[in-house]
């Protein structure tokens, strides 16, 4: 397979931007499916979103991956879901892709979500195409899209193409490099005929050519020349300019069309192969595995030894399937390799090509490749290697779950199957984690947001047949001292034989907001106030109390332990003694640092018809919530963008439906966590004592 001609790609947006519909329409057009099926309306559901629940509710929950070939190129491609829930099938589709395509709507332009997918894009280098779907849509404007992706994803967005119309006047597009019209028909848009240049377009088109040629030559000094030279650059230097400007990371090529209306998408497929890199193209780098400092350059090579990565785990009916992707040497069918992470020899007893939720057996994967592996035990993120303690590639960045609520079997003889779908779903999703209370012994499960284990309590009905009751959400509050106090505290226990003793001297500080991480730990000991041994005894104490605050019970965040002084007793003292020394340090002082209570503010954006913006701004005020800004789109609809703490959305759907008629739709996001104001800390303490009172 000549590595030239492969690009891993996938496709992501905002909900609603017509991701799959677009990922139809190009199985369709590459000959891997002959029917295209729509995501809503009926008939079987599109191909990508293959689960019942997905066909259903008409949204994408996990990424599904295919494979096509287009003009000589072979394509992996991965569409991936939009709602903020699911984020971390997104995370880590793009972790192991060496492109995208960032889908925009014509009208919604940079959405909530948008900006998540855009931050998610650079922290793995992943270049991307700009699409503007839905250019069918009343008020379909690009050029406002381009400018508020340069305004808001901070990126020059250079448009490749100009539409000819918009909305229900839209018929096709104007290509700004061969400087041609495209129109599309047949009954699905399959023949694509190209025209000279309508007369009424002729002006616009010269105009927005200027334009993506003086955006590229920002990126060429021979391009910059030429335009100062009064020359026209050649078509093959302006394709070479804007693949050298995408690989930059920052230019976005933009092009438009409407997925749904069979326009535009064949020359899009035109540009990944043209713009987006293949795997030759993309740096991989690894840690050494004996040195994490060191850096590893990864060879998309087949002689070199194996290297690859398991970015998904997906458990059915017949057993585990682990995605991979090859970075460097060839995997085959029988052989076995290492597990970086547990050091462990596995067998890849098969490897599968998908497509969708079907599968196709392949006997060997070569770097470059994305396949799926059965018949082994791995975590998502872990990396495989041809040799023992080789290489560990960056693993996948999982936000951690901002809602929790109680789980538990309607019949007491279903717990072992609850139980063993609890531990599938854990396993095949970081952001959902299973923990039981202790207080209560209720099994606890928490996630991203309510439509994320909303589809999972009903995965556990549908998939393992197991009536639940399941309890109130609960936020995840967090506890954080606000002003520094100095402690002083012994700990000494006399009991027959040795006893126990331990002197610690220092102080609580409450950490910035901008500071990375929750706690730290320093030590200013001198002439060996405390042994050496003690001290990593201390700070064990001391981080054992951040699940438990002194406030509410809630987890302690943004503080730090500065160790000054001590005393220690030659026969009495022991790590032990320490340890349980600074666990009564915190909570004697802990109280003193005047605590507060942080929670989870979420970014939501709503739209809804202008008619209706008064009540809802009203009862997003109600809500504790602030707005942070409101906007008129055109077709008389408003979107309103505003800050609320995540204790007030429970239940916002249905609200927000019965206020605008069924009309209004809103996408939430985590924003970060806020202090409480102070009459509802005290409530939400009460509550809890409350709580905490009935468990025992």
């Amino acid at each position: 397979m000549d590595l030239n001609k492969v690009r891993n790609i996938g496709i992501s947006a905002h909900i609603d931007s017509g991701k799959t519909t677009l990922s139809e329409r190009i199985l369709f057009y590459a000959g891997r499916i002959h029917k295209i099926e729509e995501v809503k309306g009926g008939g079987d559901g599109a191909v990508m979103d293959h689960m019942e629940l997905e066909k259903e509710r008409g949204i994408t929950i996990t990424s599904a991956a295919t494979s096509l070939n287009w003009d000589g190129n072979k394509i992996n491609l991965i569409d991936t879901p939009g709602h903020v829930d699911f984020t971390v099938e997104v995370e880590r589709s793009l972790r192991v892709l060496d492109g995208a395509i960032l889908v925009l709507c014509s009208v919604g332009g940079v959405q909530a979500q948008s900006l998540t997918v855009d931050r998610q894009m650079k922290r793995y280098g992943v270049p991307r195409l700009g699409f503007i779907n839905k250019m069918d849509r009343t008020g379909a404007d690009p050029y406002k899209v381009c400018k508020q992706m340069k305004e808001k994803l901070a990126t020059d967005a250079i448009l490749m193409q100009i539409p000819m119309g918009a909305g229900e006047t839209f018929e096709g597009c104007i290509d700004l490099i061969k400087m041609k019209a495209y129109f599309f028909e047949g009954a699905n848009g399959e023949k694509v005929r190209e025209e000279a240049i309508p007369a009424e377009y002729q002006d616009l088109a010269d105009e927005y050519r200027q334009k993506m040629i003086e955006g590229l030559a920002m990126f060429s000094d021979d391009m910059m020349e030429m335009l100062f030279g009064g020359e026209e650059p050649s078509e093959e230097m302006i394709h070479e300019v804007t693949k050298k400007a995408a690989l930059s990371l920052q230019a976005t090529p933009v092009f438009v069309g409407s997925a749904y209306k069979n326009k535009g998408v064949q020359l899009l497929l035109d540009a990944v192969n043209r713009y987006l890199p293949s795997p030759l193209e993309r740096e991989v780098r690894a840690s050494d595995w004996h040195d994490p400092t060191k850096k590893i350059q990864l060879e998309a090579n087949p002689t070199k030894p194996f290297v690859g990565m398991a970015f998904k785990i997906v458990d059915d009916e017949y057993g585990q399937l682990t995605f991979l992707r090859v970075y460097q040497g060839v995997t085959k069918k029988g052989e076995t390799y290492f597990n970086q992470r547990t050091r462990k020899k596995e067998r890849f007893s098969r490897i599968v090509r998908m497509h969708a939720d079907r599968r196709e057996e392949v006997d060997s994967a070569s770097a470059g490749d994305i396949v799926a592996i059965m018949g082994i035990d791995s975590a998502s993120g872990d990396t495989y290697g041809a040799e023992n303690q080789m290489c560990t590639l960056e693993s996948i960045f999982v936000p951690e779950p901002v809602i929790k609520i109680a789980i538990e079997p309607k019949d007491r003889s279903n717990a072992d199957r609850l139980s063993a779908a609890l531990q599938r779903f854990r396993k095949e999703d970081p952001t959902f984690r299973v923990s039981t209370d202790e207080e209560t012994a209720e099994t606890i499960i928490a996630g991203m947001g309510e439509l994320h284990l909303e589809v999972y309590v009903e995965r556990i009905r549908r998939e393992y047949k197991v009536e639940v009751t399941v309890g109130a959400p609960k936020v995840s509050y967090r506890e954080k001292p606000t002003r520094a106090v100095e402690f002083n505290h012994k700990h000494r226990k006399q009991t027959g034989g040795s006893g126990q003793f331990a002197h610690i001297v220092g102080s609580i500080e409450p950490l910035g907001d901008d500071v990375e991480g929750d706690y730290q730990f320093e030590e200013s000991i001198v002439s060996g106030r405390i042994p050496r041994q003690f001290i990593p005894a201390v700070d064990k104490g001391f981080a054992s109390c951040m699940p438990k605050g002194t406030l509410a019970a809630y987890p302690v965040v943004k503080f730090r332990i500065h160790l000054t002084d001590g005393s220690y007793h030659d026969v009495d003292s022991s790590e032990m003694a320490f340890q349980t020394c600074a666990r009564g340090c915190f909570r004697e002082y802990m109280p003193k640092t005047n605590p507060v209570l942080l929670e989870p503010v979420m970014t939501v954006e709503i739209e809804v018809p202008d008619q209706f913006q008064g009540p809802v701004v009203g009862d997003i005020t109600r809500r504790r919530g602030l707005i942070v800004s409101t906007d008129g789109q055109a077709g008389g609809i408003c979107v309103a963008v505003c800050e609320v703490p995540l204790s007030e959305t429970f239940g916002y759907a249905t609200d927000l439906r019965s206020m605008t008629q069924g009309q209004g739709t809103f996408t939430m996001e985590l924003k970060g966590y806020r202090q409480v104001p102070t009459n509802i800390q005290l409530e939400i303490i009460e509550d809890r004592k409350k709580s905490l009172v009935a468990a025992e």
